[in-house]
């Protein structure tokens, strides 16, 4: 079912274990980890969530508006796969939504209204280690074959690991420290989805792809660009230059 070409699955992957740059940024490897999956799995969207060192978990990106909200909604209610992936350290697969309203009478009825059919969330885990989890949402009810989820698992495999080796290397500076530098860095993130949304009358997704466009556009870190837009709202316009 995955049809992206070797080549493709293997940058994949590469990007997954590169936590070695100076710029590295946890919201935006696991933005990135979200939007290769829903690159890899056919009719789907993704998005992940992060454990504090407390373990409790917090939304950390997704690969639409849609996807952010449903992952919103199983932190409030604590009802859902991720939840479940998370708490019980073990993947949710081929889930149908229709008939999963007893299991998770909050998550399943919001996600079939959303157009969902199916869902499977895989734990963000290294041995005994448990960081987060993530959720992988479908538009059809076809099986999600064993290679399909094994490659899957891998990458949030890798991602993982490599997110760990990030912290272990940055010890000094405090894991709790990191995490709350991160969880920041979402804040502003969607305060600066908001503002480009509201100035221009266009949805949350496009606004974030018009932050992210211009980011890369401008070398810059996603946090930063999006501490301009909140800060500084004369660099609206400029920002969303590529607004067609």
């Amino acid at each position: 079912m995955i049809t992206v070409s070797p080549h493709r699955l293997a940058t994949m992957f590469f990007e997954a274990a590169d936590t070695h740059s100076p710029e590295f940024d946890v919201v935006e490897f696991l933005q990135m980890l979200a939007d290769h999956v829903a690159e890899l799995v056919p009719d789907a969207t993704a998005g992940t969530l992060l454990a504090d060192p407390q373990g409790h978990l917090h939304y950390a990106a997704a690969s639409d508006e849609t996807t952010k909200l449903l992952e919103l909604l199983q932190l409030q209610k604590q009802d859902g796969p991720c939840v479940d992936a998370f708490h019980q350290r073990r993947p949710v697969s081929n889930t149908d939504l229709q008939s999963a309203a007893e299991r998770w009478p909050q998550f399943a009825p919001h996600a079939s209204a959303a157009g969902f059919r199916s869902v499977h969330a895989f734990p963000l885990q290294l041995r005994e280690h448990v960081i987060g989890a993530l959720g992988v949402f479908r538009t059809t009810s076809g099986s999600f074959g064993d290679t399909d989820s094994h490659i899957v698992q891998c990458l949030a495999d890798v991602a993982t690991s490599s997110l760990l080796y990030h912290r272990s290397i940055k010890h000094a500076e405090g894991l709790a420290q990191q995490l709350q530098t991160a969880l920041n860095s979402r804040i502003l993130i969607e305060q600066a989805k908001g503002a480009i949304a509201h100035a221009h009358h266009i949805s949350g997704d496009e606004a974030f792809i018009l932050l992210r466009a211009y980011a890369r556009r401008t070398n810059q870190r996603l946090k930063d660009v999006a501490r301009q837009a909140v800060t500084d709202p004369s660099t609206l316009p400029e920002i969303a230059s590529g607004l067609r």
